[in-house]
């Protein structure tokens, strides 16, 4: 307790001022766990002028009992110094309560003497003090969500440690999380130096900061976190990225990473992880956004699903450069360049839109900017301007991902038009603020853009169904589920030039009667196989099962 003694002009009237910090909100999940909560902590403090000294040892052995801190270290602190004494600057909250309750009891046993003060006169008494010292950010499941959730830094202000923001939701989040106000009380006082709560008395209320509702359910996402953990080893990659989003709301139920952090223990090597590689990692895509490019190809009505394709048989040249396929094609259908993902086919469908056209179509499609405003530093990638897709080589290769980044947000956003009638939705990952009373209120939910027509919607769905049950993801097929996507691999660039270095993906949606979701993965440098379909794709199918398993899907099996 923090007493301030006043002394009025002409008399010797006594008053005292309690004060309460108010403190930082939480960050909950969408099922009501507190994945990040503030813990307050208190020191104890006593003037050993005023201890009795034939009750020295009675307060020794309470406060030992009280604190949980050994009598024989308490003795020692008090031999060290005549006066004011810290006996500990760790103090808990709920052992506060208690050691206040002792504070009061050991006055009312008269363990601590009235003296005269030489200054000014009057008789006081000093007795154990507990103090508010600051507060302690508290991640009470280690390192799940942690690149989302992201960490704080320490700021002390006069003798008292709060708490900053300085990644992810922590910072983007850290004016609403923040103390309102801090809450006091003051009035006269009596023999014992407590307030006596009367017409006169003045209590102002502390306001804590708002907590923080997700939409992400941590049953579920501490079981994709563990199969990513496994796949990484599996695979020897250097990453595994996953998110599942509603494709109707923009809810998203799952945003992990197999590169975590302890955020009160970080050490260098977790330096890497401390940022959300799911906005904050940008790359060349691959052949993911072969979709959203004969999208725009049917919405133009450029092209029609059952033309025929020449293959070239998987060589052909456009100016200087040469585009192969991993497999060879005759003839094929406009529809199977997408099932197959043909570089060839696709490379000459594009030289039928223009470079506006394109550029416009991918700008839609929400490349070149943020994916979700819930999240912070989102590095937006780029994608080549109208006037350098006016160049063939350009436009091929942009066709097929390359010439052009983006994040995993920004690539999932933009496949769940195909999976909501051409509507791409915000992913959502707070839901809402809570305040000190308990009342929840919705955060504001940005309008969903329509970047395509519900028939090319229907029709791309169609192909990407296709792709699955015939193409390149067939490991992703789960009976009596609508499964839907497309692979992608991407050479690495490093100093400028592509090295043999890969990263893979699998963009698609996962589909029962009543929910339907988007799902993207991204696999990082994978060692062994560099294929999609055998890197990415398991990915996707094992957070599929988990999905089922905990009833956020339901197959139609017929038993």
């Amino acid at each position: 307790m923090l007493v301030n003694v006043l002394k009025a002009r002409h008399t010797p009237s006594l008053y005292a001022k309690e004060s309460s910090k108010a403190q930082r909100g939480s960050i909950i999940s969408a099922d009501g766990f507190h994945l990040a909560s503030t813990k307050k902590l208190y020191k104890a403090v006593v003037n050993t002028r005023y201890i009795d000294p034939q009750k020295k040892e009675l307060f020794i052995a309470l406060f030992s009992i009280y604190s949980g801190i050994d009598a024989q270290k308490i003795r020692q602190r008090l031999k060290r110094r005549h006066g004011i004494v810290v006996l500990s600057y760790n103090i808990t909250q709920i052992q506060a309560q208690y050691l206040k309750k002792l504070a009061r009891e050991l006055r009312r046993f008269r363990v601590f003497l009235e003296l005269k003060n030489p200054r000014t006169g009057y008789r006081s008494i000093h007795g154990l003090s507990i103090i508010e010292s600051g507060e302690s950010r508290e991640y009470p499941y280690g390192d799940l969500l942690t690149p989302i959730i992201g960490y704080p830094h320490k700021i002390e202000t006069d003798g008292y440690t709060h708490i900053k923001g300085v990644k992810g939701l922590e910072k983007r989040f850290d004016e609403e999380l923040q103390p309102r106000q801090d809450g006091y009380s003051r009035g006269k006082r009596d023999v014992n130096s407590y307030i006596i709560l009367n017409k006169e008395s003045f209590t102002k209320q502390k306001i804590d900061g708002l907590d923080i509702k997700l939409t992400i359910p941590i049953s579920l996402e501490i079981k994709i976190e563990r199969m990513l953990d496994t796949m990484k080893k599996k695979l020897k990659a250097k990453q595994i990225m996953i998110a599942i989003m509603n494709s109707s709301t923009g809810n998203v139920l799952a945003m992990a990473s197999s590169n975590r952090f302890l955020p009160k223990h970080i050490k260098r090597s977790d330096y890497p992880s401390l940022r959300s590689g799911m906005t904050e990692y940008s790359f060349e895509p691959g052949s993911v956004i072969k979709p959203m490019t004969f999208s725009l190809l049917l919405e133009h009505k450029l092209v029609n699903p059952y033309d025929l394709v020449n293959g070239h048989n998987g060589h052909f040249k456009i100016g200087r450069k040469v585009i192969t396929d991993e497999h060879k094609f005759d003839w094929l259908s406009a529809e199977d360049v997408i099932v197959y993902s043909s570089n060839v086919g696709i490379a000459q469908l594009a030289q039928k839109l223009s470079g506006y056209e394109f550029y416009n179509g991918l700008d839609k499609f929400g490349f070149g900017h943020k994916s979700t405003p819930d999240m912070i530093y989102e590095r937006v990638g780029s994608i080549p301007s109208p006037k350098r897709l006016e160049n063939e080589i350009y436009k091929a290769t942009c066709a097929y991902g390359y010439g052009m980044r983006a994040n995993l947000m920004q690539i999932l956003r933009a496949y769940s038009a195909f999976n909501n009638n051409g509507r791409m939705e915000y992913p959502r990952i707070v839901s809402a603020f809570i305040d000190e009373h308990g009342v929840s209120r919705a955060t504001d939910k940005l309008e969903s853009v329509e970047v395509i027509s519900r028939t090319t919607a229907a029709k791309m769905k169609k192909i990407l169904i296709k792709t699955v049950n015939k193409g390149t993801g067939k490991k992703a097929r789960t009976p009596g589920l609508e499964i839907g996507g497309k692979t992608g691999t991407a050479h690495i660039v490093e100093k400028g030039k592509y090295v043999h270095k890969y990263n893979t993906a699998f963009m698609g949606f996962a589909n029962d009667a009543k929910h339907k979701y988007s799902i993207g993965v991204i696999v990082v440098q994978p060692k062994g196989s560099h294929f999609a379909s055998q890197t990415a794709v398991p990915v996707f199918k094992q957070a599929v099962d988990i999905m089922v398993e905990d009833g956020y899907l339901e197959p139609n099996v017929v038993k």
